[in-house]
This record gives C-alpha cells, sequence and structure tokens, in this order.
C-alpha cells in the first residue's frame, strides 16, 4: 500500500494540526454514532426462553446546505421504523425477525437499490407508496469472544469505520445491510468481519451482482479504560460488482477497495465536565481493481482527527488531504471526484472540518441527538466554499414481553 505519509508537507501539516487542534479544541469521542446510530450487538444468557415485540425507531431531520461543485445540498424529513419479535430458543442465541420500513416526507417512490452510483442496479426502478424489507437476523454466541450474525447483521455504524471511509448519514438511507458476519472481542483486540449481499441476480437479469466484504478491528495497546489509552485502527472495504449470469456484456465487472490504518490516543481524565478526549490519525488508499466505473485507479491520503466530550456536549475538528482518493461510502468532501459533475477530477484536494453534537439519553434504547457540521474543502481549480449540514436524531426502542422463561 503506499501511502501520503511519504509526502513530507502532508505529515507536516497533519503534525501542526494536530498540535494547535490540542491546544484550542481540548479534542474527544462520538456520541451521535454510539447513542442514535449504533445497535445492542450482545446476547443476554439471562434471556433464555423469552419471546418479546420490540420496536426500534429512529426519526430525523437533516438539513445540507452544500455550496460548490463537489455535490449540491438536500434535505432528508423521516423516519424509519424496524418491528419484529425478538426470541431466545438457548441462552446463546438470539432470534428477531419483522420489517423495516423507511418513509421520508413528502415522497411516495423510492428507488429499489441501495446506494446511489450504481447505475447498472435498474435506476428507473422504483418501490411505490412505503418502502418496506422484510428482516430476520440469528445471532449465535460461539464462544465468549465470538459471534456469528447471519441474515441481517449490524451494519452502518455498528462498524465503526473511520468518517471519510463512511458518511453515518447513510444511517437514514441506506437499506439494512444483509449477508453474514464475525464479531470478535477481547481486551487486545477487537475485529468486525462481514460480507453484505446488496444486489443478487437471476438469469438474463439486466442489472448487476453487487456485495461490499469489509472488515473493521482495532488493535489495544492498552486497558481501554486507562487515564491514556493507545489503539490502533485497521479498515478495509471493497465492493465487487459483476455477475456470471447477467445481461450486461461490457464493463461489467468492477471491484473498488479502500483501506485504512492509524493510531489514535484517548484521554479518559476522570472528570465530570471533561469527561473523554481523543486524537487520531491515519493512512488510506483506494484501488480499482477491475473494470473503469470511476475515472482514477488508485490514491491515498491522510486524515486528522480530533474531539471531546465536555458533559453532553461533543466538539470535533478534523484535516483530510488526498491524491487521487475516492472513498466507496464516504461523504463526497473526503474524494477527488465531483458528484455534481463525475467526470470533474480535482488535483490536491483538501478539506477542513469542525463539529458540534449534543446528546441526551433519557433511558437505556432512548436517546436524543443533535449536530452541525462545517466543511471547508480546497482543491486547485476549485472555489473555496464553506457547507454546513445540521441535524435532530430521535432513537427510541421499547420492548414489550409476552413469555418470559421460568427456569
Amino acid at each position: 500500500m503506499k501511502f501520503l505519509f511519504q509526502k513530507q508537507n502532508v505529515i507536516r501539516e497533519a503534525v501542526l494540526l494536530l498540535l494547535l487542534s490540542f491546544i484550542s479544541f481540548n479534542p474527544i469521542f462520538s456520541q451521535i454514532v454510539e447513542n442514535i446510530f449504533q445497535e445492542n450487538k450482545s446476547i443476554d444468557p439471562d434471556r433464555k426462553g423469552n419471546l418479546s415485540v420490540e420496536i426500534d425507531n429512529l426519526t430525523f431531520f437533516k438539513n445540507n446546505e452544500y455550496e460548490g461543485e463537489i455535490m449540491k445540498g438536500y434535505t432528508l424529513p423521516g423516519f424509519w421504523l424496524n418491528g419484529k419479535v425478538v426470541y431466545y430458543p438457548l441462552e446463546n442465541i438470539k432470534l428477531e425477525a419483522g420489517a423495516h420500513t423507511l418513509y421520508y416526507y413528502g415522497t411516495k417512490r423510492y428507488p429499489s437499490y441501495a446506494y446511489l452510483d450504481i447505475a447498472e442496479w435498474n435506476p428507473d426502478s422504483y418501490q411505490h407508496g412505503i418502502r418496506i424489507l422484510p428482516f430476520f437476523r440469528a445471532h449465535v454466541a460461539l464462544s465468549s469472544n465470538v459471534d456469528l450474525i447471519l441474515g441481517n447483521i449490524y451494519g452502518g455504524s455498528n462498524h465503526q469505520l473511520i468518517e471519510p471511509l463512511y458518511n453515518s448519514e447513510l444511517n437514514l438511507t441506506a437499506d439494512p445491510e444483509m449477508g453474514a458476519q464475525f464479531l470478535y472481542h477481547s481486551p487486545v483486540f477487537d475485529a468486525d468481519v462481514w460480507v453484505n449481499w446488496e444486489s443478487f441476480i437471476f438469469r438474463n437479469d439486466t442489472h448487476q451482482e453487487a456485495f461490499t466484504f469489509g472488515f473493521s478491528t482495532r488493535i489495544k495497546y492498552n486497558n481501554s479504560q486507562s487515564r491514556f489509552h493507545f489503539y490502533s485502527p485497521v479498515q478495509a472495504l471493497a465492493q465487487h460488482r459483476g455477475g456470471e449470469i447477467d445481461t450486461i456484456q461490457t464493463n461489467s465487472v468492477h471491484t473498488l477497495m479502500n483501506a485504512a490504518i492509524g493510531i489514535g490516543m484517548e484521554w479518559n481524565p476522570g472528570s465530570r465536565l471533561f469527561r473523554k478526549m481523543s486524537a487520531e490519525i491515519n493512512g488510506m488508499t483506494y484501488y480499482q481493481q477491475a473494470g473503469k466505473h470511476w475515472p482514477l485507479d488508485d490514491g491515498n491520503a491522510v486524515h486528522v482527527a480530533l474531539s471531546a466530550l465536555i458533559t453532553d456536549f461533543r466538539v470535533k475538528a478534523g484535516y483530510w488531504k488526498g491524491r487521487d482518493f475516492i472513498s466507496l461510502f464516504g461523504i463526497p468532501y473526503y474524494g477527488a471526484v465531483s458528484t455534481v459533475d463525475q467526470t470533474r477530477v480535482y488535483q490536491n484536494p483538501s478539506t477542513v472540518y469542525l463539529g458540534f453534537e449534543y446528546t441526551r439519553t433519557f433511558a437505556e434504547h432512548y436517546a436524543l441527538g443533535i449536530d452541525v457540521d462545517f466543511y471547508k474543502p480546497q482543491a486547485d481549480g476549485l472555489g473555496s466554499k464553506s457547507s454546513f449540514s445540521a441535524g435532530i436524531y430521535l432513537r427510541v426502542n421499547p420492548s414489550f414481553l409476552l413469555k418470559k422463561y421460568y427456569p
């Protein structure tokens, strides 16, 4: 892998930003992602034999005031709702079955594919009314450290990908991920390995088979509860689009990859005011192995992120600089290609980022979040314009016990 770390001027810029941010921002850790977007991935052995009904809901209103040539602004008002029956047949097995629906206020038509940017996936095919998908998850604890999930996996922000590799807004727009997943957790190493099967094909279909393979790991150099905790994230994504039984004859195979490796530090001061502070730097690479879906074949980037959790408020800052880098699922401000004009490629792009979050947890599985984010992208030949987005989110997850097991 070739990383931008090799370029001395980028290293100097990243280190300088890191030092200045420590002085001015008192760095930190994300609460919107943890309290609003993520799920509880654990199995409770005490619920063996229990049958319950759960309603998992996220209601949101997000406004993106994006300026310039990289991307246009838009608004996301709506909610998603996941109603399911949850059953523990054994102390180490959890089964969930139900339906997932997504609704945006003011529309009655929904694209029949998960992610934008894939023209081969029947772009003119729509679902009408309310978008409803079946939901089924089988979660098995193979040991105290290893879990296997089949069906609807713990996707989205549960993978804990760094921001340039995954735009958290996809938690509001993407279909639930489906496939297979392994989770491993220990005091020194955490890992999430998964396959998300995004498009299935039958013989003579006119769209592509597509799936994403990913892994997200965290190497912990000391106890995560230590006053100063050091760790390294190692992450990779590879999306394959192809298939041997479709009717697409030319340029039908694409394999696109992102990877990142870095080092981070968390400071747990033990104060009720300053709850956590963090700093992280990552080197990233992009590679197009087959096909010519995107105008660039390979590139790399560096990203510095800092944050500080002060009571229920989080302040976060970041700096990204790349060379011919494209992110599979990241926000386009962390890339070299315009989404307004996909033939437009930027030289020496960079983005400065600043954000603020507020979260309030009313009870377990009940949380309110508000965030405001500012972006200032720059590149050769690109007019420098600032953009911002603001969102408010409410996550509720009530559970109703139908049958309780009495040993």
